[in-house]
């Protein structure tokens, strides 16, 4: 596999062009977790999910690391499925991860992306329905909506 901006560009558009399928999986996402916290989580509509898609692209160090995981993910099949578990689950995961940035927000992508993934199921490649997961996971916890989110920290510290 080889990646060049121009392969960069095109996951770009193939992960914009999956609004319709991603989008639906973040709002199910969010209502499944909001329901087990109890609380409200607003919900994510496709020009918010594109504007993040861009915003993550636009970051070159990342878009590159993200296309790759991406390209990987939909090529990705194992015969009986089974055998490569572990493989999709990880590049899934690590796909949610960087999509998300930074922790706090890169662990709560990874937990995430398990917990989507169990009601992912994706007709195709094996690693498709982790990918589908995991741009819910990543994307979903990246844009806003959360109130913890929304609020100041009780652990903000300011300069004495």
């Amino acid at each position: 596999m080889e990646l060049t901006p121009t392969a960069v560009s095109e996951e770009r558009r193939w992960v914009r062009d999956r609004a319709d399928v991603v989008v639906p999986l973040i709002n199910e996402t969010r209502a499944r977790l909001g329901e087990l916290f109890e609380t409200e989580v607003a919900e994510v509509d496709e020009p918010a999910y594109c504007d993040a898609v861009d915003e993550v692209f636009a970051r070159g160090d990342v878009a590159v690391n993200i296309a790759a995981y991406i390209r990987i993910l939909r090529e990705l099949d194992v015969e009986g499925d089974y055998p490569g578990f572990i493989v999709d689950e990880v590049l899934g995961r690590e796909l949610a991860a960087t999509i998300a940035g930074g922790e706090p927000l890169r662990l709560l992508a990874q937990a995430t992306f398990h917990f989507a993934d169990v009601a992912v199921h994706t007709d195709g490649p094996a690693g498709l329905d982790d990918l589908d997961a995991a741009l819910a996971a990543g994307f979903q916890t990246r844009l806003p909506g959360w109130s913890w989110r929304e609020r100041d920290s009780p652990f903000d510290t300011v300069p004495e």
